[in-house]
């Protein structure tokens, strides 16, 4: 019989063992559906160990939860967070996770003893500072609840992917590398393309709206980088953008009524257990998302009727005028001015000085940029030459309008500042698993 602990592990012993069956590993959400009496395999981290009189508990973790082991008194143990394959046998104990640990085992290293982690990670809560989490960031994603956090992204990204596919659309993959900035010449990051100048993509802006003319619905879920220099709680310099872009649309509204079922699908595809595990508070969705325009915003917190955007306290009350006033937690925003909205954003109709374009708040946070966008070529050339530019310069993106375009709209969701909204976080680099920002670029 092997012994408990082996003294001098190393990798060769393990690769020399016959592989074994499929199906041999029991996950430990399994462990308590397992026969009682019957031997069964775990293999993960060595979550925490308790050394007492008479036992010798080890609590291991996989991606599945954990599982309780139960080895006799004086069996040396391996540190936390060393990976381990436990064999034993499953019994029964109301007071062991889902009613079932596993006794008379044997435990075998599957790497060196583990360094001790920066913070103990098998506490309820994580207790670590934001430099700490983040300097230390593919170690302490491993504590059950900040990865909860993550799974609520994933979550969320079924929810988006499935309610979408539902509604007909394509998903998409366009470059991350383009010839031209989409948005701003001055928040991009420049990159050496073989010896002339590329950048990374700030939005798949412009290739989605070409692949309306394909694929008349699409969505994307990819990068994008701003090389704007904010270094606030809410801005990164790379983020998770879901995009959707969508035709045949009447104006914003038909893009903001999508953008309801996107986020309801978004909002049930996270099951009661994970909000809990994460400490998320879910939003009801309303059936209507309310709406006001963006001059009576202003009016409402009190800005001046000149002012060209929404400060962050503006957003803030706005939120709570949403929750008082209607009891969401959402409200878009329409109407913007067009002086602060990309060329290609389509004017409202009968007054061109504000736009047919909105910002969704959720819990007083923009969260969404959405809106309807010109379709006609004369009406970009017209949009562009505003701005001092040559059209000739975007003729990659404006050979689609020539080639027939319908009106479509569309809108782009932040991951992380959703995901950072359900949980209450503070900074949006709490949720984000590698943040990049004015600072950042490691790990």
């Amino acid at each position: 019989m092997r012994p408990p602990v082996p003294s001098e592990p190393g990798l060769e012993t393990v690769a020399a063992r016959p592989p074994r069956p499929t199906g041999a590993r029991t996950l430990c959400r399994h462990l308590a559906t397992a026969d009682p009496g019957s031997t069964v395999t775990l293999e993960g981290w060595v979550h925490r160990r308790r050394e007492l009189s008479r036992v010798t508990f080890l609590v291991l973790r996989d991606r599945s939860g954990l599982a309780q082991v139960v080895l006799p008194a004086g069996t040396p143990v391996p540190p936390e967070e060393t990976t381990v394959r436990v064999t034993g046998t499953a019994t029964a104990n109301a007071q062991a996770p889902g009613g079932v640990e596993v006794t008379d085992a044997v435990v075998e290293l599957l790497t060196e003893p583990a360094a001790t982690p920066p913070v103990e990670l098998w506490r309820p809560s994580l207790d670590a500072s934001l430099p700490t989490l983040l300097d230390h960031a593919p170690v302490l994603w491993r504590h059950p609840a900040q990865r909860a956090r993550w799974e609520l992204a994933t979550a969320s990204l079924r929810g988006f992917r499935s309610t979408l596919d539902g509604l007909g659309f394509t998903e998409v993959a366009t470059p991350k590398i383009v010839g031209t900035a989409t948005e701003s010449g001055s928040s991009v990051f420049e990159v050496d393309w073989f010896g002339r100048p590329a950048y990374l993509a700030q939005s798949p802006q412009f290739y989605k709206q070409q692949l309306v003319g394909v694929f008349e619905r699409v969505y994307e879920v990819g990068p994008v980088f701003r090389a704007e220099p904010h270094d606030t709680v809410r801005h990164l310099a790379e983020y998770r953008s879901l995009d959707v872009e969508l035709g045949f649309i009447e104006d914003h509204r038909d893009v903001l009524a999508v953008l309801r079922e996107v986020l309801a699908g978004m909002v049930a595809s996270i099951e009661p257990s994970l909000a809990d595990r994460s400490a998320a508070r879910l939003p009801v969705v309303p059936d209507e998302i309310p709406v006001i325009h963006f001059a009576d915003a202003l009016a409402l917190v009190g800005a001046p009727a000149d002012e060209p955007d929404l400060a962050p306290e503006h957003e803030r009350a706005l939120g709570e005028w949403a929750l008082a006033e209607h009891g969401s937690d959402f409200v878009a925003v329409e109407g913007y001015p067009m002086a602060k909205r990309p060329f290609y954003t389509h004017p409202q109709p009968g007054d061109a000085r504000w736009s047919n374009s909105f910002d969704l708040l959720f819990r007083g946070l923009e969260l969404v940029t959405g809106g309807q966008r010109l379709h006609r070529p004369s009406d970009y050339e017209r949009a562009i030459r505003a701005r001092g530019e040559d059209p000739t310069t975007y003729a990659a993106y404006l050979q689609a309008f020539r080639h027939g375009m319908p009106p479509h709209g569309g809108f782009a969701i932040g991951l992380e500042r959703w995901v950072a909204r359900l949980v209450g976080a503070a900074n949006v680099r709490e949720v984000t698993l590698f943040p990049r920002d004015l600072h950042r670029l490691t790990p």
